[in-house]
């Protein structure tokens, strides 16, 4: 059981990444153009997604460790 949250903790950790990587790369294409147009651009709308996603991939990698300390600390 350890192991496999260790395992899922990983890929937890890894989607973090991955999604904090696109979100910059998508900062990163923004131009003149989507700040000054009027309402909230495209690419607005993708960057508060993935942080979205980014935050609740953060939640779950936290729930995973509180659940594998309860787990080991019920075992000594």
């Amino acid at each position: 059981m350890t192991f496999f949250l260790a395992a899922l903790l990983i890929a937890a950790m890894l989607a973090v990444v991955f999604v904090l990587i696109k979100g910059l790369v998508n900062m990163a294409q923004t131009t003149t153009k989507d700040l000054e147009g009027e309402g909230p651009s495209d690419r607005a709308l993708r960057s508060n997604k993935l942080m979205q996603q980014r935050i609740l991939l953060q939640g779950v990698a936290i729930a995973i460790i509180a659940l594998l300390l309860l787990i080991l600390s019920a075992k000594s």
